[in-house]
């Protein structure tokens, strides 16, 4: 008895430590009930968080707030003043996208608290049943600006797992993806996907408007930190006035790999659509005089090798008029390309003498096809802004209404690609564009994190390790397309410029006109994958401005350029149907009545099979089938394909056999 009573005792004081230390404390669920969040102010008054699913611990007690100079508090000291829930389930539609109907349901849970300065803060968390969101919302009375020094919130990971992600960076995001124990990353840029136990999880941000991008930064173990892109001054974030939102932290979180895919948590904690009018507003296909300048054959610059030309520009136009495909692009058509690498100060409304664009914009309205403009800034925001209106102004005028714009190149004074200067840049330029009815393809941008939504002209981004880098580096490998579904792209669409068929750059190594530009010698390069993988990324590598890449040679008269002829960008729904990081993926869209499967594999050769249930009911559909050949290998044979076709219904089930590096793809049409 004196031991039962012993172990009591310290039982009862184990109680009253644990009472005393939690101060308040309130929690909401999922509307499903299996994600679980409470909040709680500790026994010093600071604000932490912690997620179970199910009976299992993810996310244990993890700091929140922020750090500021000039005495103002952000983060200690504050108490509960009341707490409000809510419920909210609607079906919003958007004008494009993977899903134009997207259901947002989620429980809200308000906590709005105070300190003894009266600064008032209400921290936002939306749970839904595929994760979660949360934010800071700030009111400091009397304050004529705030500086905010560090962000506290914190990632608490409850057990180690398996992690996909590339390094931290406030420059680039073009890094190829780690797989490593979720303890052994020392620090990431967001999406960050990672397994942990039966879990698949990515943490990241939405609504990402007037703030410096997160990045997390390892802190031990499995616990992570927010760290936020700075100013040239170390300042973080700036703001003038006492009031400021921040961008919502969120936690993606999915039984299954591609239960992460199909989530739609990022898109629904951003505003609704800001826009009047949206009509303006279309997905289309392109091809463009891009990738001859990746692969030395042709240049920027206005030379010898000048790809930009009125007549070239006329020949691509021709080509897509021909092809079913909307819209031509051209790079290096303006002055300032002359200057690179130097002041990298281009004109945006002074063409090249060799590009009469005028001419080129009427010979595009009389074949019926739509011109893709470019403003490369070379990093100079400085010299792009003063032209900003009178650039976009004069485009709409020749009617161009979409451009894609890049920022390779550091930024003067000190400041990054992904701080809260660039981020206001990138904002004041989407709404330039949409003032004119132009949609916009970023490229070196600030991650992607559902503005779309609100600004649906914001329509594709780069972001990540793209085409080009295959031209002049050791290139992307094999399990880089089927990582980027389930990191960068849970982000949004990107811009990969998929589907080049001369993947040994045949033509290139023998044109009189190659010449080494950056890095590694095209001679040396090639596209680590087969051809049918090349068609099957047009499906898998989602993007409203989708690209055959390659130059139009290598397509004309080409079987299997069949499928992008067939191929619709706008998109009505999509599902992913199987796959793991880095190992493959399997994607189906459907646009209209026709229906695309993109299949991918990494470096291991791979036999998957895939129901057709996604089909309607009742009809038979033409299975066109772009499938890698027998003999075929990323290595060794990368060119060998087959076209196969077939009837099928949605009672059928295809066995999809893909070589090493290879892939497949399919389109179904109904009969």
């Amino acid at each position: 008895m004196p031991t039962m009573k012993r172990f009591l005792g310290v039982l009862a004081v184990i109680y009253i430590l644990v009472l005393g230390c939690t101060v308040h404390s309130s929690e909401v669920t999922s509307p499903d009930g299996h994600i679980r969040l409470v909040f709680a102010l500790d026994g010093n008054n600071r604000m932490t968080y912690q997620v179970s699913v199910g009976d299992t611990a993810f996310v244990t007690p993890s700091l929140l707030g922020f750090l500021a100079k000039d005495g103002v508090n952000l983060a200690e000291g504050f108490k509960v003043v009341n707490t409000g829930f809510t419920t909210h389930d609607e079906t919003w539609t958007q004008p494009w996208g993977e899903n134009k109907t997207i259901r947002n349901h989620y429980n809200e849970m308000a906590v709005h608290l105070s300190d003894t300065t009266n600064t008032k803060l209400t921290l936002r968390f939306r749970i839904f049943d595929d994760g979660l969101g949360f934010r800071y919302e700030y009111e400091v009375p009397g304050a004529d600006s705030i500086l905010v020094t560090d962000e506290l919130t914190a990632f608490n990971i409850a057990q180690d797992g398996t992690s996909w992600s590339i390094p931290a960076n406030y420059d680039t995001y073009e890094l190829l993806y780690r797989t490593q124990p979720v303890s052994r990353i020392d620090n990431a840029n967001t999406p960050m996907t990672f397994k942990t136990g039966d879990l698949y999880a990515s943490i990241h941000e939405a609504a990402l408007t007037d703030f410096p991008e997160m990045t997390l930064k390892n802190t031990g173990n499995c616990n992570f930190k927010s760290e936020l892109a700075p100013w040239p001054d170390g300042i973080k974030a700036r703001f003038n006035g006492g009031s400021f939102k921040t961008p919502w932290r969120t936690i993606q979180i999915a039984p299954k790999a591609v239960g992460l895919i199909n989530s739609g948590l990022i898109l629904n904690l951003n505003e609704p659509c800001a826009l009047e009018t949206t009509d303006w507003i279309r997905p289309m296909k392109y091809v463009g005089i891009w990738w001859g300048m990746h692969l030395g054959v042709e240049s920027w610059v206005i030379n010898d090798r000048h790809g930009a030309t009125t007549e070239n520009a006329k020949r691509y136009i021709d080509f897509a008029a021909a092809n079913n495909i909307e819209a031509v692009m051209y790079e290096g058509w303006n002055e300032g390309w002359e200057n690179w690498g130097g002041s990298q100060t281009f004109d945006y409304t002074r063409p090249y003498a060799d590009f009469d664009i005028e001419e080129i914009a009427r010979y595009a309205r009389e074949k019926g096809v739509g011109i893709i403009g470019h403003h490369e800034t070379g990093g100079n925001i400085m010299n792009y802004e003063k032209q900003l209106d009178k650039a976009y102004k004069w485009y709409a005028d020749l009617g161009i209404h979409s451009v894609k714009t890049g920022y390779a190149g550091g930024l003067p004074d000190g400041h990054n690609h992904h701080g809260q200067y660039n981020v206001r840049h990138y904002r004041n330029v989407v709404e330039t564009a949409a003032k004119y009815h132009t949609t916009l393809d970023v490229h070196e941008p600030i991650k992607d994190t559902g503005i779309r939504r609100t600004y649906p002209n914001m329509m594709t981004r780069e972001g990540a390790r793209g085409m080009e880098w295959n031209a002049w580096s050791e290139g992307n490998p094999p399990e880089h397309h089927v990582m980027l579904p389930f990191t960068r792209l849970l982000a949004g669409p990107m811009d990969y410029t998929p589907g080049i068929f001369d993947i040994m750059y045949e033509r290139a190594k023998n044109s009189p006109y190659r010449k080494q530009w950056n890095m590694k010698d095209s001679k040396d390069c090639r596209i680590n994958s087969t051809r049918a993988k090349q068609i099957a990324n047009w499906v898998i590598l989602y993007s409203p401005l989708q690209m055959a890449a390659d130059m139009i040679e290598n397509y004309e008269g080409h079987p299997a350029f069949l499928f992008f002829r067939d191929f619709d960008a706008d998109c009505d729904w999509s599902e992913a149907l199987a796959g793991e990081p880095g190992e493959f993926v399997v994607i189906v869209r459907r646009a209209g009545e026709k229906y695309f499967l993109g299949a991918a594999t990494n470096e291991e050769a791979r036999e998957v099979t895939v129901a057709l249930d996604f089909l309607e009911k009742d009809k038979t559909y033409r299975a066109v089938i772009y499938a890698d050949g027998k003999d075929a290998d990323w290595v060794t044979n990368p060119t060998a394909y087959e076209i196969i076709e077939k009837q099928v219904t949605a009672t059928d089930i295809l066995s999809v056999n893909m070589a090493k590096g290879g892939g497949q793809a399919i389109t179904f049409m109904p009969l």
